[in-house]
Formats: structure tokens, C-alpha cells, sequence
């Protein structure tokens, strides 16, 4: 097996994971942000404040995301099957 080929499958698993956790991350940065906000200007300390935002953004966020998600999920997993031939081979 050749270096080059473990370098190349290293990273494109690299970019498939920050891919698929990109949109879920921000969002909830996004949110946690307006919500610390929103508590620094109100003085409410509650920490479900955050939490229960933060949930129903995600739950948004994979319904409208979440097939995308798997169709470049099953993308990177067929072209990883696909080229198990060629890394073992070397070639």
C-alpha cells in the first residue's frame, strides 16, 4: 500500500466528517450565541435556556439537512467500496 493512498484516505475522511457536522455545529453556535446574548442582557441565568434552543434548532437542521447528509454520506462509503480493490492492490 502505497503512502500517498493512506494520505488521500485520510483525508477525504477528514472532509466527509467536517462536511456532515459543519451545518449541525454552526447552527447551534449560532444559536448559542443569540441565546448567551439575549441571557447577558437579561440577567437570566437558566441554563435550560440554552439547552432546549439548541435541541430544536438540530432537530431543524436534520430535517432539512439530513438528506443531504446521508446522500454525501452513501457517496463517500460507495466510492470507498469502490476503490478497495485499488488500495489493497496498491496500484
Amino acid at each position: 500500500m502505497n503512502d500517498d493512498i493512506i494520505l488521500q484516505l485520510g483525508q477525504d475522511a477528514l472532509k466527509t466528517m467536517a462536511m456532515l457536522s459543519a451545518p449541525l455545529l454552526l447552527s447551534t453556535l449560532v444559536v448559542g450565541l443569540v441565546v448567551s446574548i439575549f441571557q447577558a442582557l437579561t440577567q437570566i441565568n437558566e441554563a435550560t435556556l440554552t439547552f432546549v434552543p439548541k435541541m430544536i434548532v438540530i432537530a431543524i437542521v436534520l430535517v432539512f439537512l439530513g438528506p443531504w447528509m446521508l446522500d454525501f454520506m452513501k457517496t463517500y462509503t460507495v466510492n470507498l467500496f469502490d476503490s478497495v480493490s485499488f488500495v489493497v492492490r496498491g496500484q
